[in-house]
């Protein structure tokens, strides 16, 4: 979290007022700097161009003659509820990859992998939450649940076994078109062909008054759009 914006960035700040007692013009440049890039991130047409570009010509490993065997939906977030029936349940990107995937199996009639495991301490795994929502919520069955991952490359690497152990080496891999570039270097990393299903693909924010005023909703999305491009390069170095 500190190592992306906007989060580092007051941080950052606020050092550079600290250096600014030694060296006056180092610490006010980095002040300077960091007020400046908090302004211009919070602009929705920065943070969606960025997350955008990673949407663009999305490649599929699958074979001509290796078709999906499953399809695999990676979690998201998680949502915890108190009250006198306390528990917890499928977060806002969680649903909308729940969606995409129930329509695509209503399509292609394949079994699921729900991959995932648990987020903080106390936490019920999410591929155990959404695999109840897709039977509860979409009637939509769930063949495997994947309960150890912390992230995507693990999601990869312990959903790999599962398929393989079951006769499947090619999926339907269904996330946001954002994190699908770095999920597939995983999957294919651990030897399992994918074919991309996004659950939407953005358009380019245009130069309206909307997408180039400061708002916090744009420095949602270029965290999403920062996180992506590291997590992308980090897995493309492995």
């Amino acid at each position: 979290m500190l190592l992306l914006p906007p989060a580092n960035l007051p941080l950052l700040a606020v050092a550079g007022l600290i250096v600014r007692r030694w060296h006056r013009r180092l610490g006010e440049l980095l002040t300077a700097v960091c007020c400046v890039l908090l302004l211009v991130l919070s602009m929705p047409f920065f943070g969606g161009t960025l997350l955008v570009a990673l949407e663009q010509h999305l490649p599929s490993d699958a074979a001509p003659d290796s078709k999906p065997g499953a399809i695999v939906i990676l979690t998201a977030d998680i949502d915890r509820y108190g009250g006198d029936d306390p528990g917890f349940g499928p977060g806002r990107l969680s649903l909308e990859r729940e969606r995409a995937g129930g329509a695509l199996f209503r399509r292609v009639q394949l079994p699921i992998l729900v991959t995932g495991g648990v987020l903080r301490p106390g936490d019920a795994p999410i591929a155990a939450v959404m695999a109840q929502s897709l039977r509860d919520d979409f009637q939509i069955p769930v063949r495997w649940i994947e309960p150890r991952s912390r992230d995507t490359w693990e999601n990869a690497e312990y959903s790999a076994q599962m398929l393989r152990a079951n006769g499947v080496g090619s999926v339907y891999l269904v996330t946001h078109a954002w994190h699908l570039r770095r999920a597939m270097l995983a999957f294919h990393h651990f030897g399992i062909n994918v074919t991309p299903a996004p659950v939407q693909l953005d358009r380019y924010p245009g130069l309206s008054l909307f997408d180039l005023l400061p708002q916090v909703y744009g420095w949602q999305i270029t965290y999403y759009a920062v996180h992506e491009w590291l997590g992308y390069a980090d897995y493309a170095l492995r």
